[in-house]
């Protein structure tokens, strides 16, 4: 007789019980160890077909996890050899520097050197002088060495800068990058240019840094850094201007922007996860299929810690691009089945269920973090949002005319100028109310109990609704 429990499972979901798995088994890597290579062994249980067996193939995940993360972890040790000494270090900029609250420009470094040694992970560092530093720059610094942070193996503090090396052409996606932006420049002035520059590049760093503040406290930071929503208005614009002409034109286009934008924003953990999550997408979509968010989810995650563990072991910006995915793909359309039924959301409800689905799913990994919460976030995004898109096409026609025609860009520029003056001005009112942001002090347990209530609550929607989450494609 079958019951629930033999009944079989298909292998979409047993992998993604094997990759949800494997990412804790990496987490887990700072608590203990297995250190045998024999775990590979438990792969098998992946053949296992019956539901019952599925925490057999999450266990087999664990295993594999655990140890590739041990190797990996082990591998990092000798740079721990150097805590508390002053050395002079070569790195590789992997990111766009950016400005700290303090003033001071902040890197983050990898293909460590250390006297002609290589050491394996990712060293932050400061200093206050403000050179011409870019990403993919090799720069050479000069301080105290001291154990780092969330997925920082090092870090150095106020230390002194004694070279950068540019090579030539060098990172040719930035290059484009700074090229166009110069020309958006040319028509409209900050800090409306830097707001339009990150909507289209994902640049966070040219900000200045009291709108980058006013961003954050109006839970508005994801519109400008490399995200998801970036990624997901390009390769939707570019799958259905060629999808009319065929599916291979639309598949190449969506792909050439997933490449481009990337190539301009770098490798960060959120663009990671972005650039991953579109590419699966449109590969189901070519092939008529639907992703299962809750098999996507994993999925990516395990690709994107498998590629860099420490993502596994404290990064913060990892953690909130997979928790708001979490909201938009999965909380969000029910939401929207729940409350609305089958009637389509138009944009202004759009946004409005995604922004609430978002901010609740991160709202644990901020008040654990940064003990604070925003009020005025869900207002911010329904009234800044939506206009994102308009905002991109108004800056990127800006930036054409900056190259081509620069003597009429003044006149091209105006409606995005317009535009960006009207957000960084409803970012900045709202982040300057007095109640716009709380600081709270929470225990721990409280949130764990949270977050059972919200997955509790996404049952009962699920149940009620019967909604088919798998139906909810991001770039369709």
């Amino acid at each position: 007789m079958r019951t629930w429990l033999t009944h079989p499972v298909h292998i979409s979901w047993r992998l993604a019980a094997l990759c949800a798995g494997f990412v804790s088994g990496v987490a887990s890597v700072l608590i203990v160890t297995i250190g045998t290579p024999w775990a590979l062994l438990s792969l098998s249980a992946v053949l296992l077909r019956r539901r019952a067996a599925v925490i057999f193939v999450v266990l087999s995940g664990v295993m594999v996890g655990n140890w590739y993360g041990g190797v990996v972890y082990d591998a990092m040790s000798p740079a721990r050899e150097l805590y508390g000494r002053q050395v002079l270090i070569e790195g590789v900029v992997v990111e766009d520097p950016s400005l700290s609250q303090s003033g001071e420009l902040t890197l983050r470094l990898t293909n460590i050197r250390v006297e002609g040694r290589h050491y394996e992970g990712i060293v932050w560092a400061s200093f206050t002088k403000d050179p011409d530093v870019r990403r993919s720059d090799r720069v050479t610094l000069r301080g105290l060495y001291e154990p780092g942070f969330g997925t920082f193996i090092g870090m150095m503090r106020q230390a002194t800068l004694e070279s950068v090396v540019r090579s030539v052409p060098g990172d040719l996606g930035r290059v484009i990058r700074d090229w166009f932006a110069d020309a958006v420049r040319l028509g409209i002035s900050e800090p409306q240019a830097s707001l339009g520059i990150g909507f289209l590049t994902g640049q966070k760093s040219a900000l200045p840094l009291d709108l980058s503040e006013a961003l954050q406290i109006a839970g508005l930071t994801h519109i400008v850094v490399a995200s998801g929503y970036n990624l997901t208005i390009l390769v939707r614009l570019a799958r259905r201007l060629f999808v009319k002409y065929s599916k291979y034109w639309s598949m190449l286009a969506s792909f050439g922007m997933i490449i481009g934008f990337i190539s301009m924003t770098g490798l960060s953990p959120s663009m990671t996860r972005a650039g991953i999550v579109s590419a699966l997408s449109l590969l189901a979509w070519s092939y008529g299929r639907s992703s299962h968010p809750l098999v996507l989810l994993p999925l990516v995650a395990a690709i994107t810690v498998a590629w860099q563990p420490s993502y596994a072991w404290g990064d913060l910006g990892w953690q909130l691009s997979f928790a708001a995915f979490f909201g938009v793909m999965v909380i969000a359309p029910l939401l929207q089945r729940y409350f609305f039924g089958r009637d389509p959301p138009g944009i202004l409800r759009q946004v409005l269920g995604e922004t609430i689905a978002a901010h609740l799913v991160t709202l644990p990994l901020i008040v654990a973090s940064f003990g604070v919460i925003s009020h005025v976030a869900i207002v911010a995004n329904l009234l800044i949002v939506p206009l994102v898109p308009l905002a991109m096409l108004l800056t990127f026609m800006t930036g054409v005319c900056g190259l081509l025609l620069p003597m009429l860009v003044d006149v091209v520029a105006l409606p995005a100028a317009w535009l960006l003056g009207y957000m960084t001005h409803t970012a900045q009112w709202l982040a300057g109310l007095s109640w716009a942001q709380a600081e709270v002090d929470v225990p721990v347990w409280t949130l764990f109990g949270y977050v059972g209530l919200l997955l509790l609550a996404c049952w009962w929607m699920k149940r009620v609704t019967g909604y088919r989450l798998r139906d909810n494609n991001p770039i369709v």
